[in-house]
């Protein structure tokens, strides 16, 4: 199976607004995006279906598209609230996918909880 990773730049994370924001940007949202959870979810869901137009960053049909989220850890703390958005809402869009007869298309990339010795 192949995967697109796309950085998302957390550490600008501070609230809802830059939340929002941030995807915006990383993914190209479109200007009408609704900038709630429920928008995001839309959008996630046709990132494997350019004609869509609600995302810039796409990937092949049966492939997978994985955000990778930086020092997760410190998003976790700093912005719980969005940190699990972001895992429920990733997990919803996949849960739909599959209910309608699909696959998973997103995969969440979290980094920063393990220190090497």
């Amino acid at each position: 199976m192949r995967t697109t990773i796309v950085d998302i730049p957390v550490s600008r994370i501070t609230n809802w607004d830059t939340f929002h924001d941030v995807f915006q940007e990383a993914l190209g949202f479109p200007d009408f995006y609704g900038r709630n959870m429920n928008a995001w979810i839309d959008c996630m869901t046709y990132v494997d279906d350019p004609p869509s137009g609600m995302t810039t960053v796409v990937v092949g049909v049966g492939e997978v598209l994985t955000l990778r989220i930086d020092d997760a850890a410190d998003l976790e703390r700093r912005c719980p609230e969005q940190y699990q958005a972001l895992i429920e809402c990733t997990a919803f869009v996949n849960w739909r996918r599959v209910d309608a007869g699909g696959k998973p298309v997103i995969a969440l990339m979290l980094t920063g909880y393990f220190q090497k010795d």
